[in-house]
């Protein structure tokens, strides 16, 4: 293939579909990253390759910047005009030029703490955008703000959501026009999902569509809910509904269609949220809309009655390809199901779905009816039962990328299981409707199944065949974000606290950095005065840290930081800290336990219903692994649940919900399991 960058560039939106326009000449001395997925096609593919397979050994570090925060870095940071901007945890946006770091500004939208408790898989953010000289942001608290992107001061500000319910935003903006796209989290705490289009230039909603129906009684804001509302029974709007899109969005400028991936059903359990069954729609969906009017135009359910956390929220991909002899206009996306789907993304026909991991909860899709195949034992009741995937998914929102010079996509893969049970009773709008306690013995021989099988991979699959070309295995699951370039390169971060290079064809590893941290977040790269850069927010957390078993103590962690790389960069990390963020395994002998069974018990329903969603189940994991408490933990336990003495790092105050006796009783609970798990 010619190398020239002019010819690449075309060549790259040709054969991607949908792109956005370069301005720029034949040997563009900047070329920027200005939005998530650089396109407006999603692909993660960057026509860059001064930065290759040849000469990718070469690559070192070139600047970076400690974050001061210890919590995931989920981010994509956007480059334009040699000014890269990022966001952190509690949404503080920065930006540092693009070439030596130095910051140039930094903004605090002081999003209140107490948000921090209702963010299910952590205080993070996915990433931001830009038009015409606006930065655009979504905080945690539900604002969408536009910052001058010269300054960083606000030019306009709106709340997106109702805060007297529990709606957060963890996703990154989309922008198309002079028209920007939000949705929203909280599924796991009773809320109605949408997504909303709103003036990139005043801030006012444009269009506003909900993902499932609300009150019948109030009547339909469309034909889509109310078709939407024969696939659901009871009072299901009691309890909010849930398919919140609380990240994957993407636009086809020239089809005019927003594609919008939909999450699970608030309650988790069906038979609590729509008792007599029902596909309950448009929970983990597809769904394609129009730009223009927010008007329904086709849905592809990938999970009908959802019931395992199986969000369809994953980044999606637009591309064109060679399919059975003809050319298709595709959506791809690989959901936590387990399945990657490959669809029309003009009619919503689905052309192909096959597994990328090991999972349980289905056999296969039906290609007549684009329905999957169910293992009927996967719908669980009170009694535990394991299913694969777990709800951390076997692609979670850490995004794939796609090369149209391969006609590969590079997946981040995991194999996960999890103990399913629901609760024997639900109060609607309250927690999610499982149960993470009782009948133990099954709970454990799960949980120490699940440590033993689970695992990850980087995976290159071809979405045309449906087949895997390679894998780079890794030890445990929790890699990050893929970037692909015309250099023939795919990097990623790795749980190996590193930062890899793989051959884009091959899969051999090229390169690899020690970088102190897990790079979950997705790479960019960026040229910036014909250097080109490769830049990758890196710190440990979120969604996979929160649900997953797998106990990820072992992890010596230092500072969460910005790295950024280029060819023979010559910058070198400090030495790591003799303590790093995640506490090594026990150290020390866990407290003795002066409670009774009662107490614990009731500690144990208590833990189930208020801290496992970030604590992880039966306290493995999580985002702190409590059953490694320091004894200065454990003394002021109470301050911390009730009095908000954590609150800026994420751990609100829980005095509204929890007396001091539950407190206490938690606290029980918690030293009865780290005793229970001591030496293990």
């Amino acid at each position: 293939m010619i190398r020239k960058l002019g010819v690449v560039l075309a060549g790259a939106l040709l054969a991607g579909g949908i792109g956005l326009a370069y301005a720029q000449d034949s040997s563009p001395a900047n070329v920027d990253w200005a939005h998530t997925g650089l396109e407006a096609n999603e692909q993660r593919f960057s026509p860059l390759d001064q930065i290759n397979a040849e000469n990718v050994s070469e690559l070192g570090l070139a600047w970076y910047v400690d974050l001061d925060t210890d919590r995931g870095q989920e981010a994509t940071p956007i480059v334009v005009d040699g000014v890269l901007f990022n966001i952190e945890p509690w949404n503080i946006t920065t930006a540092y030029n693009a070439a030596t770091g130095e910051q140039l500004w930094r903004f605090d939208p002081q999003v209140p703490l107490r948000f921090g408790r209702l963010a299910c898989c952590d205080i993070v953010t996915r990433g931001l955008a830009y038009h015409e000289g606006k930065v655009l942001i979504a905080t945690l608290d539900g604002r969408l703000i536009a910052l001058d992107a010269q300054t960083g001061e606000e030019v306009w500000s709106t709340l997106t959501v109702d805060n007297a319910m529990n709606y957060t935003i963890t996703g990154a903006p989309r922008v198309h026009g002079d028209m920007v796209f939000i949705g929203n989290g909280g599924a796991e705490m009773g809320v109605r999902g949408y997504v909303s289009a709103y003036d990139t230039s005043t801030g006012e909603m444009i269009w506003r569509w909900h993902t499932v129906p609300g009150n019948p009684a109030d009547g339909f804001e469309n034909a889509a809910m109310e078709a939407a509302a024969e696939t659901w029974s009871g009072e299901w709007w009691q309890s909010g509904g849930g398919g919140t899109v609380w990240d994957s969005l993407t636009v086809d400028p020239e089809l005019g269609l927003l594609y919008i991936g939909t999450g699970n059903g608030s309650p988790w359990v069906r038979k609590w949220r729509s008792p007599e069954g029902g596909d309950n729609l448009y929970l983990a969906s597809i769904v394609a809309l129009d730009i223009a009017t927010g008007e329904y135009r086709w849905h592809y359910q990938t999970v009908p009655g959802e019931e395992w956390d199986y969000t369809a929220t994953q980044n999606m991909i637009l591309a064109d390809m060679e399919i059975d002899g003809r050319m298709r206009q595709v959506i791809m996306q690989a959901p936590k199901n387990g399945f990657f789907y490959v669809l029309d993304r003009e009619t919503g026909e689905l052309i192909s779905a096959e597994t990328i991991a090991p999972i349980s909860w289905a056999t296969g899709i039906d290609m007549e009816t684009g329905r999957p195949i169910e293992n009927p034992e996967a719908r669980y009741g009170e009694i535990p039962v394991m299913v694969s995937p777990g709800a951390g998914g076997a692609h979670n929102w850490n995004p794939m990328a796609y090369s149209p010079e391969t006609g590969l996509a590079y997946v981040p893969v995991t194999e996960t299981y999890m103990a399913y049970a629901a609760a024997p009773d639900y109060t609607p709008g309250q927690g999610l409707g499982t149960a993470f306690a009782g009948h133990d013995e099954i709970r454990r021989e799960i949980a120490e199944y699940a440590d033993e099988h689970s695992k990850g991979w980087l995976s290159a699959w071809d979405p045309v065949t449906q087949t895997e070309r390679w894998r780079v295995p890794y030890a445990k699951k929790g890699s990050g974000g893929v970037l692909v370039t015309a250099g023939n390169l795919v990097f990623q971060g790795t749980i190996g606290t590193s930062f890899a290079a793989y051959d884009a064809t091959t899969g051999e590893k090229v390169w690899e950095m020690p970088v102190q941290n897990v790079p979950i977040a997705a790479p960019i790269t960026y040229m910036v005065d014909g250097v080109q850069y490769i830049a990758v927010n890196a710190g440990w957390g979120g969604g996979l840290a929160h649900v997953e078993r797998a106990s990820f103590s072992e992890l010596h962690l230092g500072k969460p930081r910005l790295l950024v790389f280029r060819l023979g960069g010559t910058v070198e990390l400090p030495a790591m800290p003799e303590e790093g963020f995640v506490v090594p395994a026990m150290a020390a002998r866990p407290p003795a336990l002066e409670a009774g069974p009662e107490v614990v018990a009731q500690g144990e329903r208590l833990f189930g219903a208020n801290c496992s969603i970030c604590h992880g189940n039966a306290a493995r994991g999580g985002v702190k692994d409590l059953r490694h408490m320091s004894a200065e933990t454990h003394a002021t336990f109470a301050d911390i649940v009730l009095g908000g003495s954590r609150a800026a790092n994420g751990m609100a105050s829980f005095a509204d919900v929890l007396s001091s006796e539950e407190s206490e009783a938690i606290h029980h609970y918690l030293i009865a399991r780290a005793n229970e798990d001591w030496g293990s």
